[in-house]
């Protein structure tokens, strides 16, 4: 596919992260669940995801979702899809007006852009994810649309926190060998992931300067979803998109 950046005084990337609060699916997954494949009522999720349009003022065609698979998978998208949902778990976009979601209830939603390029990126980044190098993929592919690290600036949204998040040893030492800045304990004083810690360091050393973390707690808060808390549960969503605005004074 062929897609042209932007122009950098065109557009102004906007970022938006949800939590579970204001929408129509019943318990379990109440009440603003944007994921259609944890086994809620399909036709709540759609009423929620056209909320979701209608808040930011979108078609619904242009919201833009993917089939996440704890991989390492990109796809660059530059059109409104057709029904189909890429099975991958990034995507990156200069299209103004495409609306990329990334979907999470403790894994990291991980919002990325280039205001001066016009290139933006969503990205799910859990365990495997993130050992398998999704974030670096991800970074290369806005690279190809005209990205450049030193511009680009990065959000990681609402996580399962470090002193939560229990994993063998094993496991531990599997994400350390790609982000040693994940290893944590739990207040258990077990082994533990801090997978957004560990996400951060990765793009700081790929020249990112500028990483802003939402410091809620997928297990600690009820406001949000989280799988490891309650098992079954719905999934909030980390959205990023190009508005179309000249950017301005306090854009990010």
């Amino acid at each position: 596919m062929s897609t042209h950046p932007a122009a950098p005084s065109a557009v102004r990337p906007r970022r938006v992260v949800t939590d579970r609060r204001g929408g129509r699916s019943r318990s379990p997954y109440d009440s603003f669940n944007l994921g259609d494949h944890v086994g809620d009522d399909p036709a709540d999720v759609a009423a929620n995801r056209a909320r979701v349009a209608r808040e930011l003022g979108v078609g619904e065609e242009r919201l833009v979702w993917m089939d996440q698979v704890h991989g390492a998978g990109v796809a660059i998208v530059d059109a409104p899809r057709d029904g189909a949902v890429p099975e991958v778990d990034a995507l990156v976009t200069a299209t103004p007006g495409l609306v990329l979601g990334v979907l999470a209830a403790d894994c990291v939603p991980i919002l990325l852009a280039d205001h001066e390029a016009g290139v933006v990126a969503a990205v799910h980044a859990g365990r495997e994810g993130v050992r398998k190098g999704v974030v670096p993929a991800a970074l290369s592919a806005m690279a190809s649309l005209g990205a450049r690290a030193r511009h680009v600036t990065a959000l990681l949204g609402p996580a399962v926190c470090g002193e939560c998040y229990e994993v063998p040893q094993r496991m531990q030492d599997d994400v350390a060998r790609v982000a040693p800045a994940a290893v944590a304990r739990t207040r258990a004083g077990t082994p533990g992931l801090d997978l957004r810690a560990g996400v951060a360091e990765i793009l700081r050393k790929a020249g990112i300067q500028e990483v802003v973390q939402d410091p809620r707690c997928t297990v600690e808060d009820a406001t949000l979803f989280s799988h490891r808390r309650e098992g079954v549960t719905g999934r909030q969503a980390g959205l990023v998109w190009l508005d179309g605005a000249p950017a301005g004074p306090g854009s990010r």
